[in-house]
């Protein structure tokens, strides 16, 4: 069983009148008629679907380049559009092809890691990475502001506003009323305004208003802490193609702690569950302090914090409303990986827009955009399922993390490991290798127990 832990990680501007037929299209059992068909009001000519993306990282920005393409009318409402939100900023290589980044996007190539224990033991993974493998290192700030523009750029109408309420259709045959503050280019003045389409898209992050408009219902959360380092010249040389992740009890007692290099510094984090979120400090100082020697002489430059989403909401897709990124829950255990999850599952959910709306010519229902969730959970729930487990029995005592620590150090596992992070592919391994696995977790198992340091906190 523990063997497949590191398999899987490792795994409205016109009149609209709704007319209804029978199910031509026969790409889904949910579906028995067909979605309304927007017309004008004298039923001549077919007019676009409109839709609104609420919240413009790489979630939104992603869900509205697909939809802009494909001709849909697409608002894409951002209330920051110089946010540079908390986050470590790594993504996986296949992210860089897949939508299509430019290499100015990616500050660092990553090809080095180190695995630190609770007991200070370092362990050198990323020797099974070929010459042109890594994984990159982005500020969010950049790689955001990249992809919103390129949305704006392919048709996507950019609103730098706050929605404020979301107004909620009386009927199947009513749009969805978007009540907001449009902001000035300095921010000091608003004006609110309301915007009315059929179908929304809430990618408005782990608060977001567009899942308690719709009853989404909550999750659980946990709590991440970053500073960024500005760090002298010899001090930043290290890590060029290094990020370090540390793990223990004084650093978190449910996650890990990380230094990631940055363009010109490093972003030093931890992150913990929300009943531990009184310690925050506290664990902040401990990655401080282990990392000490490797910050010498650096100067903070910014503070940030932020929720991160633990598992999915019990509701994603309500009416004609869907949630894609953390608005949706799509954050990784374990690895705490965000950014690629947030950006495929809202281009997912956009594709099925368009499939299922003709590009545009007639409005899904609700049963048209579940579609987009069991495509999602097909392809990735059991990536979900074991990394939440590798989190349970991993992350629980500093014992099994000096277990885990150890287990990064074989070649097999860095192997697994590294494909299924840069390609998003779990890549079974044969049937000796599996063995080799499991009995190296038993020994580490056993192992870590006596190598695990003694705490007093």
């Amino acid at each position: 069983m523990i063997s497949t832990f590191f398999e899987c990680q490792i795994v409205n501007h016109y009149f609209i009148k709704f007319t209804s037929s029978k199910s031509a299209l026969g790409q889904s059992n949910d579906r028995d008629r067909m979605p309304p068909v927007i017309s004008d009001v004298w039923g001549e000519r077919l007019l676009s679907l409109r839709v609104a993306v609420v919240g413009g990282g790489p979630a939104g920005s992603s869900a509205a380049e697909t939809l802009a393409k494909a001709g849909i009318e697409t608002y894409l409402l951002e209330r920051k559009l110089d946010n540079a939100k908390p986050c470590g900023g790594a993504i996986p290589l296949c992210m860089v092809d897949e939508f299509d980044l430019p290499p100015e996007i990616i500050d660092r190539r990553v090809r080095k890691m180190k695995m630190i224990s609770p007991s200070n033991i370092e362990v050198d993974i990323g020797h099974t990475l070929k010459d042109d493998e890594y994984i990159g290192m982005c500020r969010r700030e950049v790689l955001d502001g990249f992809l919103r523009d390129r949305a704006a750029r392919l048709g996507a109408k950019l609103i730098n506003g706050t929605m404020h309420t979301l107004e909620m259709p009386v009927s199947s045959d009513q749009p969805y009323t978007l009540h907001y503050t449009e902001h000035s280019p300095d921010g000091l003045v608003g004006h609110s305004k309301t915007l009315q389409v059929d179908l929304v898209i809430g990618a408005d992050g782990a608060n977001s208003r567009v899942a308690k408009a719709i009853k989404a219902g909550d999750y659980n959360y946990a709590i991440a802490f970053q500073e960024r380092i500005r760090l002298p010249e010899d001090k930043m040389s290290y890590y060029e193609e290094l990020a370090e992740m540390y793990v223990g009890d004084d650093v978190s007692p449910d996650f890990y702690a990380w230094v990631f290099p940055k363009y010109d510094h490093v972003a030093v984090g931890t992150g913990t569950m929300r009943v531990n979120q009184a310690k925050i400090k506290q664990l902040q100082a401990g990655i401080r302090a282990r990392a000490a020697k490797r910050l010498e002489g650096g100067e903070i430059i910014k503070v940030e914090a932020h929720p991160i989403p633990e598992h999915p909401r019990p509701r994603r897709v309500v009416g004609r409303v869907a949630l894609v990124g953390d608005a949706a829950g799509t954050v990784t255990k374990s690895s705490g990986e965000g950014i690629y999850f947030a950006a495929k599952s809202a281009r997912m959910c956009a594709e099925t827009i368009v499939e299922f709306s003709e590009a545009g010519k007639r409005i899904p229902t609700e049963a048209d955009l579940k579609v987009y969730l069991k495509r999602w959970d097909k392809q990735y729930g059991i990536t979900y399922f074991v990394l939440d487990m590798l989190q349970r029995v991993f992350y629980r005592t500093d014992a099994t993390r000096e277990a885990f620590v150890e287990m990064c150090a074989d070649i097999d596992v860095q192997k697994v490991t590294f494909d299924s992070y840069l390609y998003k592919t779990v890549v079974p391994s044969n049937p000796l290798v599996q063995m080799k696995i499991t009995a190296k977790t038993l020994g580490s198992l056993i192992r870590g127990n006596a190598l695990a340091p003694t705490r007093g906190w």
